[in-house]
């Protein structure tokens, strides 16, 4: 005797029959949502303005012990010390800013 198993996802809005599932990323917090296709067309004219207007960062997700998208070609201890020693407010640790990063370059860095 045969057996078959039938996975049907239900549109998380309306409860209806979802055809898709929508990954997205907003406020360092991903998402997952199970939408019908009017649903999800009526969440990609939402957001498609601001998608427009964005820059890529890179994937959502990034594998342990990988280096970010956005690691740059410069020392950031080095940057750090500069900025320092210039009079440029900056955190001991984290993401050093791109106008920061841009400066110490500019400066022959």
């Amino acid at each position: 005797m045969a057996s078959r198993t039938i996975v049907q996802i239900e549109d998380d809005l309306d409860g209806g029959e979802a055809s898709e599932t929508l990954n997205f990323a907003i406020d360092g917090k991903s998402y997952a949502i199970d939408l019908s296709a009017k649903n999800a067309d009526t969440f990609r004219a939402a957001i498609g303005p601001y998608v427009g207007a964005a820059r890529r960062e890179g994937s959502i997700a990034k594998p342990f012990g990988r280096k970010s998208s956005t690691t740059t070609d410069v020392d950031p201890k080095a940057v750090r010390a500069w900025a320092r020693s210039n009079g440029h407010a900056i955190n001991a640790r984290g993401r050093v800013g791109a106008d920061i990063v841009a400066a110490y370059k500019a400066a022959g860095n």
